[in-house]
């Protein structure tokens, strides 16, 4: 009896290991093969006259230095807006404030803050930010609409980060004569860190593959010259591969795989870094 219960037991353990493993298949080999294509379809377009030079002869030809170049001001400027304070709000959510309906609140606030769509983003800012505070069609003014769109991913993460810290921590540090910020900043901080990247790099992933908060506040069409101050409009990655998709006649599709591929290059490339980051924290990790 208990042989043949061993047996099904067993049996049951592998169906569900081969169930799990499909699905991680049917979950991996779409994003494998999405990857791969693109590679294919766009490692052709890929040269350094084609990442160091300018868009010409109707953008059919020519480089996309200024997409590439716009892309990274507008990911720098949303790092600078969300990422303080986004780190500034969950601590003070996770560290000082109480348990009350109001953080109640503002928690579910963020959470439906998260679900908006893009284009809801775009439009705010284009009222707020281009037309009332007359910061014009400008990198200020689509880092800070991007600001706002990561925001929400980048509190809920770091708080989810700064709770999962063992309670000790601040115990054995506040009782050996530390104050709670001394506690937070030197102990707590450095031990939530690979979550907080991981918030981070989520909404700046996000913001750097966005094309409706810019189309609204900060991207150009096109633009014969880098731009040369936060004031100025520019160019930028996704608003340029959706130009070249959809408004250029007679565009070579392999210019617009190689601007997908630039694109998912400069994302995973981000998230390499912030990976080696985080391994790094998490090895000298104490719990």
């Amino acid at each position: 009896m208990m042989k043949l219960f061993d047996q099904n037991r067993h049996i049951v353990q592998r169906l569900g290991f081969i169930a799990i493993t499909l699905m991680a298949l049917v979950t991996v080999l779409p994003i494998i093969g999405t990857v791969a294509f693109i590679l294919v379809k766009g490692g052709s377009a890929i040269s350094l006259e084609f990442l160091s030079g300018f868009p010409h002869d109707g953008m059919r030809a020519g480089g996309i230095l200024p997409a590439i170049i716009g892309t990274l001001y507008l990911t720098l400027g949303t790092a600078l807006f969300s990422v303080p304070l986004g780190i500034a709000a969950a601590i003070y959510l996770s560290e000082y404030a109480r348990d009350n309906q109001l953080t109640r609140l503002i928690r579910l606030a963020i959470i439906n803050l998260a679900g908006i769509p893009s284009v809801v983003y775009g439009l705010f800012g284009l009222g707020l930010f281009v037309l009332f505070l007359k910061f014009g069609t400008s990198i200020l003014a689509a880092s800070l609409t991007l600001s706002i769109m990561t925001l929400p991913v980048i509190i809920s993460t770091s708080e989810e980060a700064l709770r999962a810290v063992p309670q000790a921590f601040r115990t054995v540090s506040i009782s050996l004569g530390a104050t709670r910020w001394q506690t937070i900043s030197r102990i707590i901080l450095k031990e939530a860190l690979p979550g907080i990247l991981t918030g981070i790099i989520l909404g700046l992933e996000r913001a750097a593959g966005e094309t409706a908060p810019i189309l609204f506040t900060g991207a150009a069409f096109f633009l014969p010259q880098l731009p040369h101050s936060p004031f100025d409009a520019t160019m930028a990655l996704p608003y340029h591969l959706f130009v070249i998709s959809t408004q250029v006649p007679e565009m070579p599709i392999q210019i617009q795989y190689g601007t997908a591929l630039v694109l998912l290059v400069f994302v995973l490339t981000m998230n390499v870094i912030a990976t080696v980051i985080r391994s790094r924290a998490r090895a000298k990790r104490q719990w």
